[in-house]
């Protein structure tokens, strides 16, 4: 979809950060030339990193989403964005699949309490089990990866605000690199992800000979039974290969289903 703005009327954007670094904010300012291209196209009525302003009132044409859902408030905060934005993107590792915070699914009280005592600051809030945006609101668009390549981030804002007849990819990270005639670093008995990571960055750290740690999320069109296989096969293992899936995409249900309420 895209986001439908009065005839000759500039969209109006607010960016927000949630659970995160806000490397992924950061990273809007790398667009650079491509970004005040961008900003000369947009109204950016609040921009959380940037700003110290309020939070606009009113509904606005397209919001920005940085960061995982976990806590009450976060979870607040997307429900009532999502319901004045014509459109929500969300952006980063964090925002698409839990990312890093996710890493904190498991047994969440017992972290709480290693890092804080039995005392939680107020400051923490009432926590949930880190979630990406699309498990509390409809997602319109993603930006992936950790942190964000700036280029995507740039044509997903021209498609949110002027459409796009581009394809959604789902395929996964090997199909790029066998196009770059990459050599597989599963041979260098390295636990390369790209076998049922999202493609769509150009294999970019394999090229540099780094293995994939998956932080654009798993492909909808994942095999992780032939993948964990695959991995037993080369005296790596499954479980390693599980650990390793573990970094971005701990509260994927295609891995193991998290709920709320788990400790």
């Amino acid at each position: 979809m895209e986001c439908q703005t009065k005839r000759n009327a500039t969209p109006r954007v607010v960016v927000l950060g949630l659970a995160s670094c806000f490397g992924c904010q950061l990273q809007i300012t790398n667009a650079e030339s491509h970004l005040l291209e961008i900003l000369g196209q947009i109204d950016v009525q609040y921009w959380q990193m940037a700003s110290s302003a309020p939070e606009p009132e009113g509904d606005v044409d397209v919001v920005i989403i940085e960061g995982a859902v976990s806590t009450v408030e976060s979870r607040e905060i997307v429900e009532r964005w999502r319901k004045r934005a014509k459109c929500l993107i969300a952006m980063g590792a964090c925002a698409v699949c839990g990312g890093i915070p996710s890493i904190a699914a498991h047994h969440l009280d017992e972290r709480a309490k290693s890092v804080y005592g039995d005392a939680l600051p107020s400051a923490c809030g009432e926590m949930l089990v880190p979630q990406p945006v699309s498990s509390v609101v409809d997602v319109d668009f993603e930006v992936r990866a950790c942190p964000i390549d700036p280029a995507d981030f740039v044509a997903v804002m021209q498609h949110a605000i002027y459409g796009s007849n581009a394809t959604v990819q789902t395929g996964t990270l090997c199909g790029s690199c066998k196009r770059n005639e990459s050599g597989c670093l599963w041979r260098e008995g390295k636990v390369c992800l790209g076998l049922v990571t999202q493609e769509g960055c150009g294999a970019k750290c394999v090229q540099l000979g780094r293995e994939c740690n998956g932080c654009r999320g798993l492909s909808a069109n994942a095999n992780l039974s032939a993948a964990r296989a695959f991995a037993e096969s080369t005296g790596v293992g499954a479980v390693r290969f599980d650990e390793a899936l573990e970094l971005f995409n701990l509260v994927n249900p295609m891995l193991s289903p998290i709920s709320e309420g788990e400790e």
